[in-house]
């Protein structure tokens, strides 16, 4: 087996062990039938094994069929495998064969297999232990004879833990695994593969072809390449077309490559933090029971200018006409029971309790003319000292400062 010729013939750029396993892997055991699963992150060149198998079986006659699975919707991926049957659903207008009746006798390759839904795969494992499928809508089970080769590049032993691929399909694909390596650890091969996506590009757009100085090298072979082999096409392509001096120094391809946040340090939140903002939802929980909060805190607002007659005073006693116009306002006496006020409805709330927010929004409409009148005058009593006047009006520092906010007091 000559792995360099393999490599030309399949475009393959590369001289990594890692590389040349893989190939060899798929060399062997292409005369087989065996299903094949090949597992690596996106952008590594993982379609071309799929081929390297097929034209390398005694299949190489027959049809080749890649289907990217991620790409097709749930509703429609049965339809597209294992075909459909005429007014099988809406839009069905007549009967319609799916890549496996198509691939009958060739390859069929499965890439994002990983994004199958969990009754496809059902569907899928019947396929490979009996080689019957049966078309959307109908009842009569169909024969194929195909050799599948899958891909992905999701780690699948995960899924299966986390529910989402099914145990026995995942052992049904997974009879010849083959790894393909990411980029940052194929060093050796990142140079190779610039020049020669240099030299596609500079025949393409009929320019001089960029070169890398010895900095730049050294550079591109230690980032981390996340993209793998499909980010370094793409900012090949941009040094080709943009840069005008066709030599690439150091400074001028860090331009090009996005920051490498891998290697940065990671502060990790506190456990508290990292809870509360896992999910918009639990940000959401979190902004509510601040404002609960709040809503305690304007209750014992109102129980302390209650309980003033009990010696409880918490303002100086210039402000006692005030007090008393803001409960004649509202038809409200200290000694009257509550039952008996029509308009507002002021209850003892212990410090614990929360009442119905229904109640608590319309007893704060009602008593905001009058909270911004008591504001400003505990403001100005200390010279616009936030935390004094709080004290002063029996609530938190950060509810006064709320209030300042929302009803634009100027201080």
């Amino acid at each position: 087996m000559d792995v360099n010729k393999i490599k030309q013939r399949f475009e393959i750029i590369g001289n990594s062990p890692a590389l040349h396993r893989a190939i060899e892997i798929a060399v062997q055991v292409a005369p087989t039938d065996l299903s094949v699963l090949i597992t690596g992150e996106s952008g590594t060149g993982k379609e071309r094994f799929p081929q390297i198998i097929h034209q390398y079986s005694t299949r190489k006659h027959g049809p080749y069929s890649a289907v990217n699975c991620g790409a097709i919707p749930e509703g429609t991926i049965d339809s597209e495998l294992f075909g459909h049957e005429k007014g099988s659903f809406t839009g069905a207008h007549e009967a319609r064969k799916g890549y496996f009746e198509e691939a009958n006798g060739g390859t069929i390759f499965l890439d994002e297999i990983g994004e199958l839904p969990l009754s496809t795969q059902v569907r899928l494992l019947r396929v490979l232990e009996t080689g019957e499928f049966i078309r959307v809508g109908s009842s009569k089970a169909q024969k194929t004879n195909i050799r599948l080769v899958a891909a992905t590049n999701v780690d699948i032993q995960k899924a299966v833990q986390e529910g989402r691929f099914r145990e026995d399909l995942y052992y049904r694909l997974n009879t010849v695994p083959i790894l393909i390596a990411p980029l940052r650890n194929r060093k050796e091969d990142i140079h190779l593969l610039f020049r020669k996506f240099a030299q596609d590009f500079a025949e393409k757009y009929m320019m001089p072809v960029v070169r890398l100085d010895e900095e730049s090298q050294v550079l591109l072979e230690n980032y981390k390449w996340p993209g793998n082999i499909r980010q370094l096409k793409n900012i090949t392509e941009q040094l080709s077309i943009i840069e005008h001096d066709r030599m690439i120094t150091a400074d001028r391809l860090k331009l090009y490559l996005p920051a490498d946040r891998s290697s940065l340090p990671v502060l990790m939140p506190r456990e508290s933090e990292e809870r509360s903002f896992r999910s918009e939802r639990e940000i959401l929980y979190q902004i509510l029971f601040d404002m609960k909060r709040d809503v305690n805190d304007l209750k014992k607002l109102v129980n302390t200018l209650m309980d003033r007659k009990e010696g409880m005073p918490f303002i100086e006693p210039d402000n006692q006409s005030l007090l008393d116009r803001l409960y004649q306002e509202q038809d409200v006496r200290f000694n009257a029971p509550i039952s008996n006020q029509p308009q507002i409805q002021v209850k003892r709330v212990d410090d614990s309790q929360i009442e119905d927010t229904e109640e608590i929004i319309e007893e704060s409409l009602l008593l905001q003319d009058k909270e911004i009148e008591l504001i400003n005058k505990s403001l100005r009593k200390h010279q616009g000292k936030r935390k004094l006047a709080a004290q002063e009006l029996g609530i938190s520092e950060r509810t006064l400062y709320r209030k300042i906010k929302e009803f634009g007091i100027e201080e």
